[in-house]
Parts: structure tokens; C-alpha cells; sequence
């Protein structure tokens, strides 16, 4: 089964180099462009129907976008291939989440108020002794929550389809139609499939890392993190031990710019790791993650493994005509923590408000200003969280030490509430001046005993090679 981990990713650039760079400068997403057309004035009426649009992909960006559209008169049809899809998802959610998609708690598997974050020498930290008594990190399943989302779009009127999206045919003129060509499938058809086209006015790319609608409109490639997860389920005792807790390893051994994971589920727990810069050394650094979660997981049988492309950085274009991109197809996943659940959600929702605004609830033509909309809010809304983790994973990834001051900074109080009320709420919360000025002092202490602390571990590996020469 390990062996779906390697396979090739379509669509995506490896990294230039083997070791990571962290002085390059990653291009904010904010637009630039400033033309802006007001559709509801100057578009033309929809005759005889509403608008009408496709959504590839029924992920979470998908599933959002399809019932948001639905809801507001738009003609939805979703088209996903892998309706019981499993992705390879660690599946934390953020507890706004939970609120804003009205999320229903029973499809949440565990409810983690504890988390453990474990140095490369093994220290280990708890957080979440800041958390209020109503606040947890949800852990879901993918393929429940997404089955929950497109179920919920399908009540609200959109047309879920199963099929593969294989291309499709830019309009030649303003206003004309999108042709989208996919494999229908259907109890009759079987694994066959059948071809078939859909004419629409508008479309949303939803289709993941390897967005075939990317490719379509010429979106760019990004380089891209693998991720690779086993699902164990392990003896009762133990799993009891991961009730409410999740854990999180850093060490050159797990990743050299990532993080390894434990997340509870509800009969197992989700085991993994991923890189950007060493992927073909993916395996070993699961290896690593299991051992490091030796104790804890001992006894287990291994019922899943996953692997998957993760974006790290949004691609070069996110929007053409009236074609955009949602999701981790636009490549909506955070540095450093590597979450996207909630990102692909919130995008495709916008997008379709943005959609729905454009065209007066689906009785007039979009174009890419209405859509363009969607962009400039969703990069004023969280540019500042993306840019944020962005520099953290610079200055804390970037060697063991590095690491060892990270987990040691994790223990203060002050940064476990700043870390929890952001990614909770999705926000860059606002800080105290007096424990922001005390936080960056014991920052900076924390890098310059992890410097001192590699300066002396230089030191002992080179008088090891020198006796080893003299002997």
C-alpha cells in the first residue's frame, strides 16, 4: 500500500533544491489589479433561465461553493469522481468552523482541548490550558465531512455528478458558454463511464493540487508538500490515552521543514508527516514519526495509507474570465501548520457569494470583476495569517535548535492564548503590548540558547571526528 505515496503529481514543480531556502521572499497574494465592473449594471439579462455553473471538485471548497450557489438561484452542477473519497487529511477544523458551515457536532470525531508539541530531543510541551471550556480543536474525517457538505448542497437543489472532468472548451465570444467535457458514470455505465459536455456560464475549480481546471486557464505551478499519513487503529487502552489529545513532533528525523502528527479519530488515530524539500525521503521520515510515537501506539495495525500534494504558496493566477479557483486548487494552505479544511471552505463560499452578488441572485451574466471581488476579499481578510506563518516556519524550522527554542516558547502561556485565539477564530489576534515586548525578549533568548546549544554540538561532533581519525 506504501507505494501510492511516490506515484507522480500532475501539475506541480518540484522544489529547485534539496535544502530548504528561507531567504526567499514569498510573493504576496494580494491583487494589484484595480479594474472593477459592476455587473448587475452593465451584464446582460439571463434569457429564459439562470445562470448556471459548475463546480469541479467536491471537496470542502466544492461542496461550500455548490450549496451557497444553490441557495442563491444559481443553476449548481458539482462534478466529483471519488465520492467516498478518503483524503490523506490530519482533518483538524478550527472551532469557528464549526459555527459558520453550522456544522453538526456528530460528525465531529473528537473534540481535542490538549495538545502535546514534541522537541527534537523529545521535551515535550502541553498546550491548551488557555482554552475556555467551550473551546476545542474539531477533528473530523474527510470523507464524512465532505459526504456532509455535497449532501447538504444536493438539498438545496444542486446537481451532484458523478464524473471525471477531463477538459474544457474556452468561449470564443463574450457571454457565450463554457463546455465542459467529463466521464459520467452511473450504475449502468459501471467503471466504463461515459462521455459527455455540460454548457455553463461560469466555473469553479475545486479539483485539489492537481487542478485540472488550472491547467485550463494556465494558472502556474506551485511547489508542493507531500503528505503522507497512516491510519492505525491501536488497543482501546491506548487510544483512550488520545481521548481529547493530539500531538505534534518537530525534529529533522519527522521533516525538515513540517511537522509530524498524532490526531485522534474515532476508532483509530491518523499517524504522518510531510516535506516540501525532501520528498523522496518521505517514508523514512513517517518511519521516524512512528518511532517517535513508539510507546503510545504500540500494538497497532495499520488500516490506511495515504498520500497527498499540499500547496505551498497560492499560484501564480487564481482567476481567468469567469473561471476561478478555490481551495487548494488556488493553493489556500497556511505555512508552517499546513491547515487548509477551513481555507478551502471559506473560499469557495465567497466565491459563490461573490457569484450570486455579480448576478443578482442568477438572473444576470458575471464576469471576472464580479469574481475578481471574491479575491480582493479573501486576500484583505487573511493575507496577515498566511504572512504570519509564513515567517514563523523561516525562523523556527529552519534546523533542531531552531526547533528546541520553538517547543521551549510554546510553554508560555501568553503565546498559547495568542496561537489558540487565531487559529480558532481565524484571525491574527491582537496583542498586549507589555507581554508582546516580553514575548519577543524571551524569543530572542530562546534562539540564543538553541544557537549556543548548536554551536556545542558542532563542537562535540567535531572532536568525535577527530578521535576517530587518530584512532
Amino acid at each position: 500500500m506504501a507505494s501510492i505515496a511516490l506515484k507522480a503529481f500532475v501539475g506541480l514543480r518540484q522544489s529547485s533544491s534539496e535544502k530548504p531556502n528561507f531567504t526567499t521572499q514569498v510573493k504576496p497574494i494580494i491583487a494589484h489589479r484595480k479594474l472593477r465592473v459592476n455587473a448587475s449594471k452593465y451584464s446582460p439579462k439571463v434569457a429564459g433561465r439562470n445562470l448556471r455553473v459548475a463546480i469541479i471538485g467536491g471537496g470542502p471548497a466544492g461542496g461550500a461553493a455548490a450549496e451557497t450557489l444553490a441557495k442563491g438561484g444559481i443553476e449548481t452542477f458539482l462534478i466529483e469522481r471519488k465520492l467516498d473519497n478518503c483524503k490523506p487529511c490530519g482533518g483538524a477544523i478550527p472551532l469557528c468552523m464549526v459555527g459558520e458551515f453550522d456544522l453538526p457536532l456528530d460528525i465531529i470525531d473528537r473534540r481535542v482541548t490538549k495538545m502535546k508539541m514534541i522537541s527534537p530531543s523529545n521535551v515535550a510541551v502541553d498546550i491548551g490550558g488557555t482554552l475556555k471550556p467551550h473551546e476545542y480543536i474539531g477533528m473530523v474525517r474527510r470523507e464524512v465531512l465532505d459526504d456532509y457538505l455535497r449532501t447538504r448542497a444536493k438539498e438545496n437543489g444542486a446537481n451532484i455528478i458523478n464524473g471525471l472532468f477531463l477538459k474544457m472548451d474556452l468561449p470564443k465570444e463574450k457571454n457565450t458558454p463554457y463546455l465542459l467535457h467529463y466521464t459520467g458514470y452511473d450504475e449502468k455505465t459501471g467503471g466504463v463511464g461515459v462521455k459527455k459536455t455540460l454548457e455553463v456560464d461560469a466555473v469553479i475549480g475545486a479539483d485539489g493540487a492537481n487542478s485540472r481546471v488550472a491547467k485550463s486557464i494556465n494558472a502556474g505551478d506551485y511547489d508542493y508538500a507531500i503528505a503522507f499519513q497512516e491510519r492505525i487503529r491501536i488497543p482501546d487502552d491506548k487510544m483512550a490515552y488520545y481521548e481529547n489529545l493530539a500531538e505534534m513532533y518537530v525534529g529533522d528525523d519527522v521533516s525538515p521543514d513540517f511537522y509530524g502528527w498524532v490526531f485522534p479519530k474515532c476508532d483509530h488515530v491518523a499517524v504522518g508527516t510531510g516535506t516540501v524539500t525532501h520528498k523522496g525521503d518521505i517514508k523514512k521520515f513517517q518511519l521516524a514519526t512512528r518511532k517517535r510515537a513508539n510507546d503510545k501506539i504500540l500494538g497497532g495495525k495499520i488500516i490506511r495509507v495515504e498520500a497527498h500534494p499540499i500547496p505551498e504558496h497560492p499560484r501564480p493566477r487564481r482567476l481567468s474570465g469567469r473561471v476561478a479557483l478555490v481551495g487548494d486548487a488556488a493553493g489556500y494552505v497556511t505555512k508552517c501548520s499546513g491547515e487548509g479544511i477551513y481555507f478551502a471552505a471559506k473560499s469557495g463560499r465567497m466565491c459563490a457569494e461573490a457569484i450570486i452578488e455579480g448576478s443578482e441572485n442568477g438572473k444576470r451574466m458575471v464576469d471576472e470583476g464580479d469574481l475578481r471581488k471574491y479575491l480582493e476579499k479573501w486576500d484583505k481578510t487573511y493575507w496577515p495569517t498566511y504572512k504570519v506563518l509564513d515567517v514563523l516556519q523561516k525562523v523556527f524550522y529552519r534546523s533542531n535548535p531552531a526547533r528546541e527554542a520553538f517547543v521551549e516558547m510554546c510553554a508560555d502561556e501568553y503565546v498559547q492564548k495568542m496561537t489558540f485565539d487565531s487559529y480558532l477564530y481565524k484571525t491574527v489576534a491582537p496583542g498586549n503590548p507589555l507581554q508582546d515586548l516580553k514575548l519577543a525578549v524571551n524569543t530572542i533568548g530562546s534562539l540564543v540558547r538553541a544557537n549556543a546549544l548548536r554551536r556545542e554540538m558542532e563542537k562535540l561532533n567535531v572532536r568525535s571526528k577527530y578521535k576517530q581519525v587518530k584512532q
